[in-house]
């Protein structure tokens, strides 16, 4: 952590040290390092291809007892690598995914209800509707509005500052936490004291689908709670293609979750035992979902001259410009987040001629 290289990628710092030992070396402050390091496998006795098989199938809905069954595994061997990866993928998802801005048009968001032996708990999870990406979700054991303050926070942190439609349901919470959250800060003037005032953002429209099941009849009310009505079609126009006020897309996104984690199956006796249970099967099936996974609906025709067309299949990352190509899952599990770069550490006087080169040297 002490190294002024850390951080950087491609700088030529990193060299091979022992091909037998797979570690490496770095040149600048001569640190040695397996090759495993920043990844699930550091410390791990068991084969890479053997932990990739094991989560690959717990990221499809695998309950633990089968894989235990057919691999002969140790439960907490399973539920360590388990959160492993779910520890892992959070990173690379916020590294990816959370880090960036893009102009989404139309998020959905929703809540999950999950029974747990501890309790219920409440999974909320919010998608970009034109790419079908998953922008990520919190996990709380109540459904307040901290729970969608919090869901709230992470589609402005992803959202630049244009027309935008946030469609959700009923639930009267949305519409306080999307007002809070979409605001920014005003400078203020010369001479001006106080705080900066919080200017809401334009453009931001906010629906709602609310379903109603009375005596076996289920009844659906669209409403608009914010923006204009021509600007609301417009932006379906845009994202849809087709269609009505709706939250189909993130019900779709509630299925795939419910149908990869055995504890969000209804009726299920698989329950989780935790809150870190449920956040690292989220993270692993949502990384999955956004990077190892063809998306039907997100293919492209490919016109092939005189020999007709063909589909080019698109995962939500590459739809999103987060990537370029369909990750596998030994490259999802193998993607190292770089850490955060070196600063110069503070200290009484002034810094030696050494430390100010290296500042200089690895300032970019």
């Amino acid at each position: 952590m002490d190294c002024p290289a850390r951080g950087h990628k491609g700088k030529g710092n990193i060299q091979v040290h022992s091909q037998k030992d797979q570690r490496c070396v770095c040149q600048v402050c001569g640190q040695t390092f397996t090759v495993t390091k920043g990844t699930i496998f550091y410390r791990l006795r068991h084969a890479p291809e053997l932990v990739i098989q094991v989560l690959i199938l717990l990221a499809y809905g695998c309950p633990i007892q089968a894989i235990v069954r057919a691999f002969g595994l140790d439960e907490r061997t399973v539920r360590d690598w388990h959160a492993r990866a779910g520890n892992h993928c959070q990173q690379v998802h916020k590294h990816l995914v959370e880090n960036t801005v893009h102009d989404l048009k139309q998020a959905q968001a929703d809540e999950i209800k999950v029974k747990t032996q501890k309790g219920t708990f409440w999974m909320a999870l919010a998608i970009w509707v034109q790419p079908r990406l998953w922008m990520g979700g919190v996990v709380s054991p109540t459904r307040d509005l901290n729970l969608i303050q919090a869901l709230a926070d992470k589609i402005k942190g992803m959202a630049l500052c244009r027309p935008l439609l946030l469609a959700v349901d009923g639930l009267s919470s949305y519409v306080g936490a999307f007002r809070t959250a979409f605001r920014s800060k005003f400078p203020r003037s010369e001479g001006e004291r106080g705080r900066c005032k919080m200017v809401a953002w334009q453009e931001i429209a906010i629906v709602q689908v609310v379903k109603q099941r009375m005596e076996g009849v289920l009844s659906v009310k669209r409403r608009i709670v914010q923006g204009a009505k021509d600007a609301v079609e417009r932006l379906i126009q845009t994202t849809q293609g087709k269609g009505v006020i709706n939250t189909a897309f993130i019900e779709r996104l509630n299925a795939t979750f419910r149908q990869r984690i055995s504890a969000l199956t209804r009726r299920t006796r698989n329950l989780a035992q935790q809150a870190e249970t449920l956040v690292a099967g989220m993270y692993l099936v949502g990384c999955f979902y956004n990077f190892c996974d063809f998306h039907k609906s997100l293919r492209l025709k490919l016109s092939v001259g005189s020999f007709g067309h063909r589909w080019v299949q698109r995962t939500p990352a590459i739809a999103a410009g987060l990537t370029d190509h369909q990750w596998t899952p030994a490259e999802l599990l193998h993607f190292r987040v770089p850490l955060p770069r070196w600063k110069l550490p503070k200290q009484r006087g002034r810094p030696s001629a050494t430390l100010l080169q290296l500042t200089q040297q690895w300032a970019n």
